[in-house]
């Protein structure tokens, strides 16, 4: 599969067949996460990949308080609309958990703790496109408040939850969104 095919297609996925995901594949597209490139190689990131349904209706109970909640503080209309039920029936949620020790030098710098941030955001991207790679779906999901998150899956209070990636086969093919050009988006400095 060429990669500007992948990145330039794969979309945002909701909907998901009820079929298990293969441990192997799981496997694969963590082993492709881990490939990210990290600051100092800290490879910040640990993976939690969540199965049990009474799991997943912990993580859709949370995400539904948290939509709630910010249809109410920010009164964006469309929050109330938005379905997360998915989180239910999505067969495998890989949680990605960073640890902010391992961010790299920018730890000393003023607005630094990036770096731990970015190489798991790196590792998601890899994720993403391994998961393209094999045919299946994938989200990256951040409605959830981390302290919760950390009580459901137990998660040691010193890391950081980034996101939630819902895994499955499609159950329809999403369509594709407006992207702005890169001219639009980029400045030359010369």
């Amino acid at each position: 599969m060429d990669l500007f095919t992948a990145m330039k297609e794969r979309r945002s996925c909701r909907h998901y067949l009820p079929e298990a995901v293969n441990e192997d594949t799981i496997e694969k597209i963590l082993e492709a996460a881990t490939w990210a490139p990290s600051p100092l190689n800290t490879q910040p990131w640990e993976f939690i990949v969540i199965t049990n349904k009474e799991v997943k209706e912990k993580i859709f109970e949370e995400a539904n308080r948290c939509r709630v909640w910010a249809l109410e503080t920010s009164h964006w209309k469309w929050l109330d609309t938005y379905p997360v039920d998915f989180l239910k029936e999505v067969p495998v949620i890989i949680a990605v958990i960073g640890d902010p020790k391992k961010t790299g030098v920018d730890m000393f710098m003023e607005e630094g703790m990036m770096g731990y941030l970015s190489a798991c955001s790196a590792a998601i991207q890899n994720m993403h496109l391994a998961a393209y790679s094999y045919g299946l779906g994938t989200l990256w999901f951040t409605l959830f408040d981390k302290k919760a998150l950390r009580g459901i899956l137990n998660i040691d209070t010193a890391k950081t939850p980034i996101a939630l990636i819902c895994l499955g086969k499609k159950a329809d093919e999403p369509a594709p969104l407006p992207r702005k050009g890169v001219r639009e988006k980029t400045t030359y400095i010369r």
